[in-house]
């Protein structure tokens, strides 16, 4: 077993801290659009250690969406999405549907200039959907614009989306014992088990430390790098920031949506960009597990993740020409790697195998 495996647990680990972090922040928070920005000043300069916290659970957030990311990757190398562990990656995929949804909503809580404006621009988009579109928009705002209603809607779901996480984490462990975990050699993991302590253990715990390091140099030492600045500001619906961007760790979806020049297009393209993730063990014709004995779909997969890294990259910039075309030739990669690849590469490998049989 590599240390790959030890990016589940850390996940759990980050899931804790944020939990444990928020409950702290939300007895001091208050959830009024003139009163949020100053309450969480209050908490930096007037609580006792509230700055730590509230740097915890900032930074916690984008710590989060590393090991989860990273989760992810490990679980496309390794073919943890193949039989019989399908409904274990379909939990997997929704708790993350659920993680976007609680950072964005959680993002918007200090309402700076960024948060108002990043409220506004996403929840605006569900009016591209026919008919319910705007009844959507209208009750997520709680009326006809964003105002207190709607601080008070995101404070709530953001205390309740997290215990919602923490039992569909709980489900994920529970088919993850039923079908066993995966392997780097992609073999079936009831043919030779390997105990839990005090192998997996020790090396979970340090991987634990080393992410406890990394943490706590991000908090103690560049608390602010991953926020934007702009957000610093009280929020001003009168004044649009010159270049609206999401936090990080959705710049690859903002670059999807912004590569579509039609509106609807765009939220669609975002939206499946995160459910085409489910049909992966449905398209998948290929009966090797482990990308390490895979040559041809390792070129292909390290070039979605460079594509995915570069999509975060085009996220970020102005809204341009020249960024929009390499984001819609990075987005169309994207989505050609789990429509057509994955089941083409599959096909060609069971022809090479046989041919390689017969030889």
């Amino acid at each position: 077993m590599t240390y790959a495996w030890s990016f589940g647990s850390a996940a759990g680990v980050c899931l804790v801290i944020q939990i444990l972090s928020g409950i702290f922040l939300a007895m001091h928070y208050t959830p009024h659009i003139d009163l949020a920005f100053s309450s969480v000043e209050r908490i930096m300069r007037d609580v006792n250690h509230g700055w730590f916290i509230r740097y915890v659970h900032a930074n916690g957030a984008s710590m989060f969406f590393v090991v989860v990311y990273c989760h992810i990757c490990r679980g496309l190398y390794y073919g943890s999405y193949m039989a019989p562990r399908q409904l274990l990656w379909a939990s997997g995929v929704v708790i993350f549907l659920l993680m976007m949804g609680t950072a964005f909503i959680g993002y918007v809580l200090p309402w700076g200039q960024m948060s108002f404006w990043g409220a506004t621009v996403i929840t605006n988009m569900a009016t591209a959907i026919p008919v319910i579109g705007e009844p959507i928009v209208r009750w997520l705002w709680g009326g006809y614009t964003i105002n207190n209603a709607t601080l008070n809607r995101f404070f709530s779901l953001h205390f309740f989306l997290p215990f919602v996480i923490a039992g569909l984490t709980i489900i994920h462990l529970a088919l993850l014992h039923k079908d066993g975990s995966n392997n780097p050699l992609g073999v079936d993991s009831g043919v030779d088990k390997v105990p839990f302590y005090p192998y997996f253990f020790v090396k979970d715990l340090f991987a634990f430390f080393i992410l406890l390091f990394i943490f706590g140099g991000l908090v103690y030492y560049s608390p602010n790098t991953l926020g934007h600045p702009v957000n610093y500001i009280p929020a001003d619906p009168i004044h649009t920031p010159a270049h609206i961007v999401p936090e990080w760790y959705f710049l690859p979806f903002y670059a999807i949506l912004r590569s579509i020049p039609n509106k609807i297009g765009g939220v669609l393209a975002m939206l499946f960009a995160i459910l085409i993730l489910f049909v992966l063990p449905i398209v998948n014709t290929s009966e090797i597990r482990s990308t390490t004995f895979r040559p041809i779909f390792k070129i292909f997969l390290w070039l979605l993740i460079g594509d995915f890294i570069f999509l975060g990259w085009v996220g970020q910039k102005p809204v341009r020409d020249t960024f929009i075309f390499v984001g819609q030739v990075a987005t169309a990669y994207y989505f050609i790697f789990f429509t057509v690849l994955v089941p083409i590469i599959g096909i060609v490998e069971k022809k090479l195998i046989r041919y390689s049989a017969v030889s």
